[in-house]
């Protein structure tokens, strides 16, 4: 028996099948390879056998195997098997101890058999492994066989085409194919309705890579439940042998359908909630009803809806007194609109201040007249129709590809202002109970905004409508002036009524000119600046010095339970071509000369305000130059809450300086400049300009 006997055929060679590549379980068990001759001589010795009994080739080779391997105690039951073995061709296999060379006795597995050369000579083979070794291999895959059967967890392998090897069977419960029917296919022939391609892929990378993918969550519907959506954790990890050879993809599958929908449910309750909490936040910082909507959709888009619309009752704007439940169509004021997404569903809402008749078939009409919401949570083309308010918006909702549809009511202190209407498109969830709370929350916490809002306009276009009843005109012609004027009202309603100016003509062509400020605000005030504008067009046709005037002023002020005003009274004389001022606790106006000279805020003494009682006015002269201009104005121009004072003051002054232009002009630059649209306080200005000799009335 040479070694040729024993030599693998050659891969590749012509003729001879390439071998598979080798399996590293044979490493791992560390087979050792002996044959002895008849005599009991050995005769081959393999390195796993040096490793195994301790002996190297040179000392094993020639040597009778029993007398090497075996103690005298078990010498004669060796010999008896060699013989049994040679004699009959019979096999043996079992565990037998046998003694190392460093005097150890160890057990060993052995399976022995005959072997004949082609000269018809017979050799004994032994295969031996330790036993301890073959004890753990078996533990492993017993464990690994029960761990991989009995798991709850689903398992697969992949081999290296990506087809199943192996499925265990919770997987097959998973996937509702039996274990059989997945071996030998790839995952897409097995599961057509889920994103293979995605699955595929991701083994694909591992199985190039060696990295593995860990928790990766997949979608959708398997045999075992095809009519509902459900979702995994799955990982992949490269399987190697024992030489580092790829064998394949191991993959674990976790079903976490219900703690997906906790989470996915846990993370809308977050968004709700904080949806909410920024709605109490930007939905209603102003007393304006238009504004108030605009913020509701802006909060609305895109957390809850692809489309919103703020549409308010016609009849709760006016303030009438027609109701929204009598069964009829009912008019609508759309406030806002906004869109995320598709034009033609914003093309499809009210343009904004546009007034539209809805039918009472109307779903937002429904929802006004019953102050309920409204859900089509699947929108049907037959429903568009009730949804729009005309064909062609129907077919533009139709385009856009609406497919849910709310409204919720506008309800504030028990009255239905409007509706809150609320389209998707571009979200595929449809809209559904927990979004009906949630839009109804918006919609309550707006609805008292808008009422609030609607109820200050109401109060402010009163005092404002008071306010200017009481206020002049036109300013009236004055013998050698020109005149213009301006009265701005306050942002907030709560603020209108105070500041008032007037132009008074006297004898002898001379010319009163007034500016004040009732402190306080509302409707209250705006009555008392009447009463105080009345009493000073009656001083002023006694041709009062202008001290005098303020203190007859000063004491029907105290007669005023809580007011206070402050004022500041010139009379313009053409004839002495100068100004008599007096003040009671006004901010002093600005004179611009005719020459060119630097504009410069009038020095005057300061004065006490009309209704403290107990102070004297001085009345100051003021030279007043032909083209000269004089610019009285309340509190209101300058004053801001962030800014000091005294530079408001010179910015006043500044914007005066650059040179003359026409009243008018110089009216809208000041207010333009110096106010801010949402300032606190309303604004009375007044502008006077002489004439030279002979220019006649302004």
């Amino acid at each position: 028996m040479t070694a040729e006997s024993f030599r693998a055929p050659e891969e590749g060679r012509p003729g001879v099948p390439s071998a598979p590549a080798p399996k590293g379980l044979l490493d791992v068990l560390g087979v050792a390879a002996v044959v002895l001759d008849v005599q009991g001589r050995i005769v081959f010795w393999s390195p796993q056998a040096e490793t195994l009994f301790g002996y190297g080739a040179a000392e094993a080779l020639g040597q009778y195997g029993a007398r090497l391997l075996v103690g005298p105690e078990h010498l004669d039951e060796v010999v008896d098997l060699f013989t049994r073995v040679l004699a009959g061709g019979e096999s043996w296999a079992g565990a037998f101890p046998i003694r190392h060379k460093n005097g150890e006795e160890r057990l060993v597995e052995f399976r022995n058999m005959r072997l004949q050369d082609d000269l018809g000579d017979f050799y004994a083979l032994g295969m031996a492994v330790d036993h301890s070794t073959v004890t753990r291999v078996e533990t492993d895959l017993a464990l690994s066989q029960q761990l991989v059967a009995q798991s709850p967890t689903g398992l697969a392998m992949l081999d290296a085409d990506l087809r199943y090897a192996l499925v265990n069977p919770a997987l097959a419960r998973m996937n509702g194919v039996p274990a059989e029917a997945h071996i030998g296919r790839r995952i897409g022939e097995v599961l057509p309705d889920l994103d293979t391609a995605l699955l595929e892929g991701l083994a694909q990378d591992v199985l190039t890579t060696g990295v593995p993918t860990v928790e990766r969550y997949i979608a959708g519907r398997t045999p075992a439940n095809p009519d509902e959506d459900r979702t995994w954790s799955v990982s992949f990890y490269r399987l190697e042998g024992g030489q580092g050879q790829v064998l394949g993809v191991a993959g674990s599958v976790v079903d976490v359908t219900e703690r997906h929908r906790a989470s996915l449910e846990a993370e809308r309750s977050r968004r709700r909630l904080a949806l909410i909490a920024d709605a109490s936040v930007r939905v209603g910082t102003t007393l304006e009803v238009e504004r108030t909507a605009r913020e509701l959709v802006d909060v609305t888009v895109p957390e809850l809806a692809d489309v919103a619309a703020v549409d308010i009752l016609d009849h709760v704007l006016s303030r009438r007194r027609t109701g929204a439940s009598d069964g009829g169509p009912q008019l609508f004021r759309a406030l806002a609109v906004k869109g995320d997404g598709r034009r033609e569903a914003l093309a499809a809402a009210d343009p904004v201040g546009s007034p539209a008749m809805y039918g009472a078939d109307r779903l937002v009409t429904q929802c006004a007249r019953t102050g309920r919401p409204v859900l089509v949570a699947r929108v049907e083309p037959a429903d568009l129709g009730r949804i729009a308010r005309s064909p062609e918006a129907a077919e533009l909702l139709r385009r856009a590809g609406v497919h849910s549809y709310l409204a919720v009511p506008l309800i504030a202190r028990g009255e239905v202002l409007g509706a809150l209407d609320l389209k998707r498109t571009d979200n595929p969830l449809p809209f559904d109970e927990d979004d009906v709370l949630l839009a109804g929350e918006l919609a309550a916490r707006a609805a008292v905004s808008i009422d609030n809002a609607r109820w200050y306009q109401s109060v402010r276009n009163s005092a404002v409508t008071l306010q200017r009843s009481l206020l002049p005109g036109r300013p009236p012609d004055a013998a050698g002036l020109e005149v213009a004027a301006r009265y701005v009202p306050a942002h907030a309603s709560s603020e209108v009524g105070g500041d008032w100016y007037d132009v008074i003509r006297l004898s002898g062509d001379k010319t009163a000119l007034v500016v004040g400020d009732v402190m306080g605000s509302g409707i209250d005030a705006a009555a008392t600046m009447g009463r105080l504008r009345t009493a000073t067009c009656a001083f002023a046709d006694l041709d009062l010095d202008p001290a005098d005037v303020l203190l007859h002023l000063d004491r029907i002020t105290q007669e005023l339970e809580h007011y206070i005003a402050t004022c500041l009274y010139a009379v313009y004389d053409p004839r002495l071509g100068e100004l008599l001022m007096a003040n009671a606790g006004h901010l002093p106006p600005v004179l611009v000369p005719a020459t060119g000279g630097p504009a410069a805020l009038v020095d005057l003494p300061t004065g006490a305000p009309l209704g403290v009682g107990g102070v004297e006015f001085e009345t100051t002269r003021v030279p007043f130059a032909p083209g000269d201009e004089l610019v009285l104005y309340t509190d209101g121009l300058v004053e801001t809450r962030d800014d000091p004072l005294d530079e408001r003051m010179a910015a006043l002054v500044a914007l005066l300086d650059d040179g003359h232009r026409p009243l008018e002009a110089t009216c809208d630059r000041l207010i333009e400049a110096m106010r801010r649209p949402d300032d606190p306080d309303d604004v009375a200005l007044l502008v006077a300009r002489t004439r030279p000799p002979g220019g006649g009335a302004g």
